[in-house]
C-alpha cells in the first residue's frame, strides 16, 4: 500500500466517505457489458445454483439449479448460460477492422469491438475459472453426452479467465477489484472485498455515511452476499427445506427454489449497476483505448481460430508456461507506467515512493552535444530543483511523464535537484526540434516507470525444451481424465 492510499484512507476514515485515488477510470467499459451474478451451492467447488445475468439492469435473466447434485440438471444450466454467453459474444464483435500488414507482411483483421464480462468480485472469477475448466472437456456424443454448447461455453470461460489475468485487461472484470483501483475506504481490505460494504462507503445512501452503510451491509438479511457462495443461514433455513420439498416432488417446490435465490441475487445485481454507473462518471484515462485494441486483438485471434485442435491443457507445458509469464511481467510494468501517465493522482504516489520526481527546470543546455563517439549525438542537460524524494540511482532511465518520448537518465542528485540528460524524443537532428527540450522555469516530472522497456524475448521451440524444464513435450491430447473431472 502506498503512502498516498494510506492517507486517503485515513482522510476516509476522518470524513465517513471513500477518497478516490485516481482521477481518470483506468479501465474500459463497454456499453453493455454483460453482468454475471454467480451463485454456487455450499461445500462444492463449482457446483451451480444460479446465476442472474444480463446487459441491461431493467432485463435480467435468471438461471436456476434446483438440485445442483443432480448431473442433468447441471449441464442443462450450463447449456442456458453457454446460449446466452455466446449470443453476447457474437452480438459484441462488431464490424471487422482492415489492419496494415506486419512485420510478416501478412495482413491483418480486428473485430472493432469484443464482449466484456463483470462479475462481483474475485470469488466470481474464480467460479468462472472452475466453471470453464469443468464443462470445456465435456464429450458431446457417447456416454453422458452434453450439449455442443457446453464445451464451447468452458474454453470461453477459461480463455476469459486467463484474460483477467493480463494486466490492463478489460475483458472480465471483478467489481470489487475495479472500484478499489479508483476509490480507498476507512476499512480494511478484506472488507473492502465486500462489494456492498465497499459502494455503502463510496456512494452511501441518504442520510448514512460510509462506517453506518457499511455496517447495514454486514446484515445478509439487507444485504445478502454478492456470491459465488451463499450465506449458510439462509442455506439451512431456507434453501435446504425447498431442495428436500423439491426432491420429494413438492407442488411448486421448484418456483420457491427459484424466488429464494431471485432474492439473494437482486440486491446484488443492482450493486454491479451502481458501481457500472459510477465507474462511467470518471473520464477514461488516455491508455486505455489502446490497451482495448489488445484485449480486440486477443479476443479476434481466439475467435476466428476457435474450431482448431483441442481445449486448453489444464496445465501449460514448460515453454508456454515461461513465455505467458514473461508476457504477464512485461504487461504489468506497461500497465502500471501508462496508469502513472494518464493519472496525476497515481504519478503522486510513484513521487512519494522516489520512483518519480517533480519540479522546476533552473539550468537548461538545449543544444549540447556529446562527442566522445564517432558521431556527435544531440545530449541536452537541465537541472531540475525538486522538493520530491528522490531515490533513483545515476544511470537510471527516466522519461517525461507528460510526454513519455521524452527518454532521458539521471547523471547527477544533488540536495534537492537533479542533473539529466536527454537521450531521445527530440527528433533526429542534431538540434532539438522546437518544444521538445524544456525551459528554464517550466515544471517537469520525469519517472523511471517507462512503458515497454523490456525487449523482445526469445524462447526455445517445444521440441527444444530443455531437459532442466522435463524436456521436449509432446503434443497435448485430452485424456479420459480430463474428460471426466468431476464438478465439485
Amino acid at each position: 500500500m502506498s503512502a498516498l492510499t494510506s492517507l486517503a484512507q485515513l482522510q476516509a476514515v476522518a470524513t465517513g466517505r471513500a477518497q478516490p485515488i485516481a482521477t481518470v477510470r483506468h479501465c474500459h467499459l463497454a456499453e453493455a457489458p454483460l453482468v454475471m451474478v454467480p451463485l454456487k451451492l455450499a461445500g462444492e467447488a463449482a457446483a451451480p445454483l444460479a446465476m442472474m445475468l444480463g446487459t441491461r439492469p431493467s432485463d435480467p435473466t435468471l438461471l436456476v439449479v434446483p438440485q445442483p447434485r443432480n448431473r442433468d440438471l447441471r449441464f442443462a444450466f450450463a447449456a442456458d448460460l453457454a446460449k446466452v454467453v455466446l449470443d453476447h459474444i457474437e452480438a459484441s464483435r462488431g464490424s471487422v477492422e482492415q489492419l496494415p500488414p506486419g512485420r510478416d507482411g501478412e495482413e491483418r483483421t480486428r473485430y472493432s469491438d469484443a464482449p466484456q464480462l463483470l462479475v462481483p468480485n474475485r470469488g466470481g472469477v474464480a467460479f468462472l475459472r472452475l466453471l470453464g475448466r469443468s464443462t470445456r472437456f465435456r464429450r458431446t456424443e457417447g456416454p453422458y453426452a452434453v450439449d455442443a454448447a457446453v464445451p464451447a461455453l468452458g474454453r470461453w470461460l477459461t480463455w476469459f479467465g486467463e484474460r483477467h489475468d493480463h494486466p490492463g485487461s478489460s475483458l472480465l472484470l471483478a467489481m470489487t477489484e475495479v472500484l478499489r483501483l479508483h476509490w480507498a475506504t476507512g476499512q480494511s481490505a478484506v472488507e473492502d472485498g465486500n462489494l456492498a460494504a465497499l459502494l455503502g462507503w463510496i456512494d452511501p445512501p441518504e442520510g448514512m455515511d460510509g462506517p453506518a452503510a457499511a455496517a447495514r451491509a454486514e446484515d445478509p438479511v439487507v444485504c445478502p452476499p454478492a456470491g459465488p457462495a451463499t450465506d449458510p443461514t439462509f442455506d439451512n433455513e431456507v434453501l435446504a427445506p425447498a431442495m428436500a420439498a423439491y426432491q420429494q416432488n413438492a407442488p411448486q417446490a421448484e418456483e420457491k427454489i427459484r424466488a429464494a435465490l431471485e432474492s439473494q441475487l437482486a440486491p446484488t445485481w443492482e450493486l454491479m449497476w451502481r458501481g457500472v454507473r459510477l465507474l462511467r462518471a470518471l473520464p477514461e484515462g488516455a491508455s486505455v483505448p489502446a490497451r482495448w485494441e489488445r484485449d480486440r486483438d486477443a479476443f479476434t485471434h481466439f475467435h476466428q481460430t476457435f474450431g482448431e485442435g483441442y481445449p486448453q491443457a489444464r496445465r501449460d507445458p514448460p515453454v508456454r508456461a515461461a513465455r505467458r509469464l514473461h508476457e504477464l511481467e512485461r504487461a504489468q510494468e506497461s500497465y502500471e507506467a501508462q496508469r502513472a501517465f494518464d493519472d496525476p493522482l497515481v504519478m503522486a504516489e510513484h513521487r512519494l515512493a522516489g520512483e518519480a520526481f517533480g519540479g522546476v527546470v533552473t539550468e537548461c543546455d538545449p543544444t549540447r552535444l556529446d562527442e566522445t563517439g564517432k558521431r556527435p549525438r544531440l545530449r541536452p542537460r537541465l537541472w531540475v530543483r525538486t522538493e520530491d524524494p528522490v531515490r533513483l540511482e545515476p544511470g537510471t532511465t527516466v522519461c517525461s511523464a507528460d510526454r513519455p518520448a521524452l527518454k532521458g537518465r539521471v547523471v547527477k542528485l544533488a540536495e534537492g535537484a537533479v542533473l539529466l540528460e536527454l537521450t531521445g524524443g527530440m527528433g533526429r537532428r542534431l538540434t532539438p526540434e522546437p518544444g521538445t527540450v524544456p525551459q528554464v522555469g517550466d515544471r517537469v516530472c520525469f519517472t523511471s516507470r517507462v512503458a515497454d522497456s523490456w525487449g523482445v524475448a526469445r524462447f526455445p521451440d517445444r521440441e527444444e525444451t530443455p531437459w532442466t524444464h522435463g524436456g521436449p513435450t509432446e503434443d497435448y491430447v485430452p485424456t479420459d481424465e480430463d474428460a471426466a473431472e468431476e464438478w465439485s
